[in-house]
């Protein structure tokens, strides 16, 4: 081993790099940081190559002071921080004071600024360069040319020009949505790419993850404390295959946190299946002692002071917010859905007048939403009424009311903005998940025992199932044996599902009981024990409905929580506004 000696200051700033400057898009973050922390209401951003051969960022912050800008390059030297304790409450962007020190040591970087107080601008190429007068009108302009022009075995990991491109148009994406009051713009090789004018959130999100994002997406405010969680939730309808739109703030800086993820992914598990992600724009406001942002040099790694508080309240903040019942929702989720809604005016159902006496078909299919009328009762449900014309839709319902069946599976009904499309089966299917979960949560559900107990062939696996799950079956609600060494026979069963195909139903729970251990059943399958419940209790396509029926079912859609998804992650119900109908036939034009 040789004599140790201390590193040169420039390799201890390339070995910083190794950390800071992983690629074009690594070097923008630091620099939009420091613009943002300048106080810039503008950040105009020029790229070359990718990035690679030009980033030129351009703001119109306070400015550097001359004397000030030999030590903007300098190692550990920074005006946002002066102590410890400033460090456990930093709330500025940068605090480090290494990473333009780390970029000038593997590209070109040349400072030029405009102090407030100065009568003109300064300029500074390079570490160790002299400072020297310059034309600027205000703000601070920085030039980082050549990145990895002395380490070329760095600049050999860079991917093509294009890809580079998209990692620095998604950290100025991630920027701008942090601070919506701040205009951006961004070019790349002479052509500009984004002009984002300043603009409230609403606005911002538009421009940043789309329309298309809107129409499924919830807003959501929730504080506890110190503690604020607010932004935007999509539903399941609006899943991804990837985390492609997973965009999460803490105290307005882009973080990637295991913690919060996992939060996050188990608030969507309960109406999110399958491979999918779901996708929001997410701010967690807490006090800055709270967490510690000095964990990687890269600054989007956090340790949370209390991480399981922060876990809960993250959680629970979005499930109540994914499950807010349509009826609470009102009429945002309508304008939500469908944001030019309110621009048209409000259609005008003169009068069906239709009401239906009860039936039992009725009965059984909204049992629990009106388990305390008799069979045999007049009951009657308004499906609509005549609308003065100049009267409002205030009191409308959201969903409004049927008007018809199509092709036994989906229910038509006219709201105040227009059509409203439902898969029945999917609606219904999460309106008995819901109830199942319910009663399963307030104790033993109330069961119904068969008239005729149903005996069904069964193999030796559903057998030996039988009787080891005795105990989760009857925690369920349903009471089955072995009736010989071949058969099962079913004596009773939840009573919201006794309309329901009890063959497929049994089968499907033993199948699910059979494939994973008795210990953890009720611990972690639970709930995919009851939307499988759910699934073949609900009613079946080609089912016909009466009007009746088919309002009864829009109600309890809107006094459901989640009920904008079934158990699987889709839609249960799309609005279709006048100005699409309109569209369609060309009206207007």
């Amino acid at each position: 081993m040789g004599i140790i000696k201390p590193l040169p200051d420039l390799l201890i700033s390339q070995i910083a790099a190794g950390e800071v400057v992983e690629r074009p898009a690594s070097v923008l973050k630091e620099l939009l940081e420091n613009s943002l922390d300048a106080g810039a209401t503008r950040i105009d951003v020029q790229l070359e190559e990718g990035g690679v051969r030009l980033i030129r960022v351009a703001d119109d912050g306070g400015g550097i002071a001359p004397d000030d800008l030999p030590l903007a390059l300098a190692r550990h030297a920074t005006s946002k921080i002066a102590s410890l304790d400033d460090l456990e409450r930093v709330a500025s962007f940068g605090f480090r004071g290494e990473a333009l020190a780390s970029i000038a040591s593997v590209a070109q970087v040349t400072l030029t600024s405009r102090h407030a107080a100065q009568p003109h601008a300064f300029r500074l190429r390079g570490q160790g360069g002299g400072v020297e007068p310059a034309a600027l009108a205000q703000g601070t302009v920085i030039e980082v040319a050549d990145l990895y022009f002395n380490t070329p075995a760095r600049r050999k990991f860079l991917k093509s020009d294009g890809t580079e491109y998209a990692h620095c148009d998604e950290v100025l994406r991630r920027m701008a949505l942090a601070r919506p009051d701040v205009a951006f713009s961004l070019s790349h090789n002479g052509s500009q790419k984004r002009r984002l004018a300043s603009a409230d959130f609403s606005h911002r999100a538009r421009d940043i993850v789309g329309e298309d994002f809107f129409p499924q997406a919830r807003a959501l405010d929730e504080a506890a404390g110190s503690l604020r969680l607010s932004g935007l939730a999509a539903l399941p309808a609006y899943s991804r295959a990837g985390r492609d739109e997973q965009y999460f703030f803490v105290n307005g800086r882009f973080v990637r946190d295991k913690l919060l993820a996992h939060a996050a992914r188990q608030a969507w598990a309960d109406i999110l299946h399958g491979a999918r992600h779901p996708a929001y724009v997410l701010f967690l406001e807490l006090d800055p002692a709270g967490v510690d942002v000095n964990v990687h040099p890269a600054k989007t790694e956090v340790r949370f002071r209390d991480a399981q508080g922060i876990h809960r309240f993250v959680f629970h903040a979005l499930q109540r917010t994914l499950a807010t019942p349509l009826a609470a929702a009102g009429a945002e989720a309508v304008s939500n859905r469908q944001p030019l809604a309110a621009a048209y005016a409000a259609p005008r159902q003169a009068g069906l007048g239709v009401s239906e006496p009860a039936t039992r078909a009725y009965f059984d299919f909204v049992a629990s939403g009106f388990a305390n009328s008799p069979a045999g009762s007049e009951a009657h449900v308004i499906v609509s009424r005549p609308v003065d014309d100049a009267g409002d839709h205030e009191d409308s319902p959201l969903l409004g009311y049927a008007v018809a069946q199509l092709h036994g599976i989906y229910i038509l009904a006219q709201n105040a903005a227009g059509l409203v499309l439902v898969d029945m089966h999917a609606a219904h299917e999460r309106i008995l998940y819901e109830q199942l979960k319910s009663a399963v949560d307030a104790g033993p559900p109330a069961t119904q025992a068969l008239l005729v107990p149903l005996v069904l062939a069964a193999s030796a696996t559903e057998l030996a199932t039988v009787e080891d799950h005795a105990e989760t079956l009857a925690a369920l609600g349903f009471e089955i044996a072995a009736a010989g060494p071949r058969e099962i026979v079913v004596r009773r069963l939840p009573a919201l599902l006794a309309s329901g195909k009890l063959d497929e139903l049994v089968r499907s729970l033993l199948r699910d009981l059979a494939e994973h251990p008795a210990s953890r059943v009720v611990e972690t399958r639970r709930n995919e024990l009851l939307a499988t419940m759910a699934c073949h209790g609900a009613v079946r396509a080609n089912r016909a409905l009466g009007l009746m029926e088919m309002n009864a079912l829009l109600r309890q859609m809107e006094a459901t929580e989640r009920a904008d998804q079934c158990n699987h992650g889709r839609p249960t119900w799309v609005q279709l506004s006048l100005a699409e109908l309109d569209k369609l036939f060309m009206r207007g034009r």
